[in-house]
């Protein structure tokens, strides 16, 4: 089943796909383009870890002239960087150089300590995608990206849908896909992974306990460009959905006198 969570009418509603509609928790079914979509988070009464790779993609790795890690490379993003699907992204407008990542990313399900490989997928509530863009400008080394680079407000988008993990049938075998306003741009394949998802449910609950609600952004394959405002990026992954994200610039420029006068 897709499950999401959105605004309308004045409240949050959890959602489910309804054709091409939504159905809210309450039974009422509503327009896609009536609801503003939200990260589809697990309700949870902590903050939530969120896990995200580096480098785990040996094409990309090569794209960024690096040799591919030996041990997954990992940095944590708070929960303010998420916003969701059609939403808008900021790009700094000092900056030359800002890329999408298209991501699978896990959501656990259930709390996760000295989790065995051959058991991590009993752990897992269900996927999603994220587009963790990145502000090269900013980066200061790519194995340890410092905060300005991945830790931004509306700087990963994720959506649209949570989908139940039972409904997936292979995570380690589908297709992603990245284009910018309508061009292909980025394609690639999650059995291309340096350390697929029973490895690191397994890596990171050997030394810290997974909660439900917690995420992991597994890494993006090669094929990222730089993207300006008013760009269109729509993050794919097969069976999961389609993530639409457009860039704006950020600080919204100050009215000309011109424009104050027509105000």
């Amino acid at each position: 089943m897709k499950h999401a969570r959105v605004a309308y009418a004045g409240a949050i509603h959890q959602a489910i796909a309804h054709r091409d509609h939504l159905q809210l928790a309450d039974g009422r079914v509503v327009a896609q383009e009536a609801v503003v979509w939200l990260p589809p988070l697990l309700p949870t009464p902590r903050p939530r870890t969120i896990l995200a790779l580096g480098l785990n993609y040996a094409d990309h790795a090569k794209e960024l002239a690096f040799k591919a890690p030996e041990e997954p490379l990992v940095f944590i993003k708070g929960e303010s960087t998420l916003t969701g699907h059609r939403a808008f992204t900021r790009r700094p407008r000092d900056v030359q150089f800002m890329h999408y990542e298209c991501e699978l990313t896990v959501v656990i399900g259930k709390t996760a300590k000295g989790v065995k490989r051959d058991d991590a997928y009993d752990f897992v509530a269900g996927y999603t995608v994220a587009n963790d863009y990145a502000i090269r400008d900013y980066l200061e080394n790519w194995y340890r990206p410092n905060l300005r680079v991945k830790n931004r407000d509306t700087c990963t988008p994720i959506g649209p849908w949570l989908v139940d993990a039972a409904d997936v049938l292979d995570p380690m075998n589908l297709a992603l896909q990245t284009t910018v306003n309508g061009h292909v741009t980025q394609s690639g394949n999650t059995r291309d992974m340096i350390f697929d998802l029973p490895f690191l449910i397994e890596y990171f609950s050997s030394f810290m306990t997974l909660q439900p609600g917690d995420l992991i952004l597994t890494g993006t394959p090669d094929g990222v460009v730089d993207c300006q405002p008013g760009d269109v990026v729509i993050t794919s992954i097969e069976g999961i959905g389609a993530l639409i994200n457009t860039i704006e610039a950020w600080p919204v420029a100050a009215p000309t006198a011109s424009q104050k006068g027509q105000a």
